[in-house]
């Protein structure tokens, strides 16, 4: 099946972790994946998501839910990364569509947890690092944050940082902006 340019997938990723390394016995997995739609076509923002995942090989520490404000509790109901990844491909057509993300950890940890828990990889082949794209456009010679993109383009974050589905719009919001200025030329 051919790539599908209509719409890009925006993905942020919330992990558990500690404040050190992991306690023995556990592992950073994904606890929570944020996804906001991107319409090609418009360069708008066209849905948000969250779609929480029940640890299996750690637990929330008290760090992480301070960063976060995810709460063991939030996860009595959540299903497993399978669930999640056979809405990203039923729903949104993950495996052929485009995906983004703020940097390469996004990608990498999914390959790394899907991998672990033996559950099939919900994407294509194509990731988009908006991170390095961002630095690129702009012409600052490294990576920033989320969060120090928003100050250089005098915006503020929406939502709260560090929640998947709030950052992947915060994401998208600037993904946007970039895909616009391409088209039409002139600054980000």
């Amino acid at each position: 099946m051919a790539r599908s340019l209509d719409v890009i997938l925006v993905v942020d990723l919330e992990s558990t972790c500690w404040k050190g390394s992991p306690p023995p016995e556990q592992t950073s997995e994904i606890i929570e994946i944020g996804l906001c739609t991107v319409d090609l076509g418009t360069l708008t923002r066209t849905e948000k998501r969250s779609f929480l995942v029940k640890p299996v090989q750690s637990e929330i520490s008290d760090f992480c839910t301070e960063l976060t404000t995810l709460t063991p509790d939030m996860f009595a109901d959540a299903g497993t990364l399978a669930d999640a990844g056979k809405i990203l491909k039923k729903e949104y057509r993950s495996k052929d569509r485009l995906w983004a993300s703020w940097g390469d950890y996004d990608r990498r940890q999914f390959e790394r947890v899907c991998k672990d828990l033996c559950v099939g990889y919900p994407f294509g082949p194509s990731h988009l690092n908006v991170k390095s794209l961002f630095a690129a456009a702009t012409g600052i010679g490294h990576e920033v944050g989320l969060d120090g993109a928003y100050k250089q383009l005098g915006l503020e974050l929406k939502g709260t940082h560090h929640r998947g589905d709030d950052d992947a719009w915060n994401i998208a919001q600037i993904l946007c902006r970039l895909l616009k200025t391409m088209r039409i030329g002139g600054n980000a």
